[in-house]
Formats: C-alpha cells, sequence, structure tokens
C-alpha cells in the first residue's frame, strides 16, 4: 500500500499553497478511549460526554511542522465488530500512520492487542507505516498489576518498534496527547523527506550513466579509427 503522504492544493489566494495530508488510524478495543483521544488532540478538551463510536468517527487538524503545513486526519473506528463491518475497507485505505490504544485498567484490551496488529496485515499495512503504542487512562491506575502491565506493553511497543506512550486523555495537561500525534507527522514529514532524496539522488546518477549502445558504438569507432 502507498505510504507516501498526499499533498492537496488551496483555491484560495492567488500563490495557491501546497499542503501534506497524513492519515492516522486510531485502533483498539471500544471503551480504551480511542475518542477522547484524538478528541483532545484536535480541540484541547477533554470531552464532557462520549458515545459508543459507530462507524468511523473523523477528525483533522492543521499543524505548521518546520514552515510546512501538514493536515493531520485521525479516524477512529468503532471498536464492537457489529458497528465496523460495513466501513472496515474504507479504513485501512491510503493510511500513513497507526495508533494502537489499550485501557491500561482492562487487560484484555491489551490481550486484544495481536488481533488489532494481524487486522492491519490482513489490509496489507506493511510495518514500513509508522506506528504507536498507547497506554491510555493512566490516571485511574491504583494498582500494582498495571505496572507488570505496562512493563509487558513497553516489551511489545519495542519488539514490533513501536513508540510507547502513558497518558489519559482526561489529564490536566494535553502534552502527552499531542506528543502522540505530532511524533507520528514528523517522522512521516521525514520519511518523505528522504524518499526524495533517494528518488532524486537516483535520478542524477542514470543522467550519469551512459548507455551501453553509446559505450559499444565509441570503442568500434575507436577499433576502426586511422591512427597513421
Amino acid at each position: 500500500m502507498d505510504s507516501s503522504l498526499q499533498s492537496s492544493t488551496s483555491s484560495i489566494g492567488n500563490p495557491a499553497r501546497c499542503r501534506r495530508t497524513c492519515k492516522i488510524i486510531v485502533i483498539g478495543d471500544a471503551g480504551v478511549g480511542k475518542t477522547c483521544l484524538t478528541h483532545r488532540f484536535c480541540t484541547g478538551q477533554f470531552p464532557t460526554r462520549t458515545e459508543a463510536t459507530i462507524g468511523v468517527d473523523f477528525r483533522e487538524k492543521l499543524l505548521d511542522l518546520e514552515g510546512e503545513k501538514i493536515k493531520v486526519q485521525l479516524w477512529d473506528t468503532a471498536g464492537q465488530e457489529r458497528f465496523r463491518k460495513s466501513m472496515v475497507q474504507h479504513y485501512y485505505r491510503n493510511v500513513h500512520g497507526i495508533v494502537f490504544v489499550f485501557d491500561v485498567t482492562n487487560p484484555t484490551s491489551f490481550c486484544n492487542l495481536p488481533m488489532w496488529m494481524d487486522e492491519c496485515c490482513q489490509h496489507s499495512l506493511g510495518l514500513d507505516i509508522p506506528r504507536a503504542l498507547v497506554c491510555n487512562k493512566a490516571d485511574l491506575v491504583t494498582s500494582t498489576t498495571a505496572s507488570v502491565l505496562i512493563d509487558q506493553a513497553r516489551h511489545l511497543a519495542e519488539v514490533h518498534g513501536m513508540s510507547f506512550y502513558i497518558t489519559s486523555a482526561k489529564g490536566r495537561k494535553g502534552d502527552l496527547v499531542d506528543s502522540i500525534f505530532l511524533a507520528l507527522a514528523l517522522r512521516l514529514k521525514s520519511q518523505r523527506r528522504e524518499s526524495v532524496n533517494e528518488v532524486v539522488l537516483q535520478c542524477r546518477s542514470e543522467s550519469f550513466n551512459i548507455p551501453a549502445k553509446v559505450i559499444r558504438a565509441q570503442e568500434t569507432k575507436k577499433k576502426w579509427t586511422c591512427i597513421c
């Protein structure tokens, strides 16, 4: 699946400004706080009331990263199978980043992470797509058993090359929530710059390569040139 950032052009103003669109999907069991995380990042506030997501909940935020405008689209899918069957194909199309979320107070939501990871593989989302693992609802931790679950989650993230975050969408500061999506956007921006540089270098190397037909023609010409 093509994971390159898509570009869009604004029709407002004389010089059209180019924006990059970054699609990030947020995955996890129902009730782990996916909607609250995306709402906190896009609005800066914790939602006063939330209901079970039916199908897909879509939000976006325009970022200015190192002088470049990047539109971050957050796709929050329903964690319950009966709400997501009709949308799943569209949900996994043209994905640039993935955020897996589990509830630190609900061990089952952590145990189901491999299922969500397998679903990504089934929809051709390769390991080249940046991923993050979020341990949510850290403000509700009251038992020592949670520390064991956090250690297991950190190990899972290391094994699969994912960034790991411990946060709460309900916390006083949304800095950690912001850092999840900002880090992914910066990583995607960096990946795109590297891919562009590779293409440029490839084009340059190819432009300096003399075709084999030309080389053979030059050698033949030298062979039959009179040296008297």
